[in-house]
C-alpha cells in the first residue's frame, strides 16, 4: 500500500534549493524528494554511536546485511555543500565551464 506524505510550511529558500537540486539531477521536484527519502530510508541507523565516535570514525554493523562498515561522518555531501553555500562560499568561476560528471558519462555511453 502506498502512502501520501506532506510537508507543510517549507521556507521558500529551502524549496528553491530543492527545485535547483531536482533540475541538476534531471528530475521533477517529486522525483527528487522521493530519491532523498529512499536514500534516507536505506541508511543504516547510527543512533547507537556517540557523536564523538561518528566524527572520529567508528565501526558499525549494517542491520540488514550484518556486514561491518565504517562511519566517517554524519552529513551527506549535499548537507556539507549547503552549509558552505550558506556561509557564503561559491565555486570558482572557472568551474562553470567544466563538464559535469553525468555529461561525461552520458557522452561515453553514447559512443558505444
Amino acid at each position: 500500500m502506498k502512502v501520501n506524505l506532506s510537508i507543510k510550511d517549507v521556507p521558500e529558500a529551502i524549496a528553491a534549493r530543492l527545485r535547483e537540486r531536482a533540475a541538476r539531477n534531471h528530475r521533477s521536484l517529486q522525483g527528487e524528494l522521493m530519491a532523498i527519502i529512499e536514500r534516507a530510508a536505506a541508511e543504516p541507523a547510527t543512533e547507537s554511536l556517540t557523536p564523538t565516535a561518528v566524527r572520529s570514525g567508528a565501526r558499525a554493523v549494517h542491520p540488514a546485511t550484518g556486514r561491518d562498515y565504517w562511519v566517517q561522518g554524519s552529513k551527506t555531501m549535499e548537507e556539507l555543500l549547503l552549509e558552505r553555500e550558506a556561509a557564503g562560499w561559491t565555486p570558482h568561476p572557472s568551474l562553470a565551464k567544466a563538464p559535469l560528471a553525468v555529461d561525461i558519462i552520458r557522452a561515453d555511453r553514447d559512443l558505444r
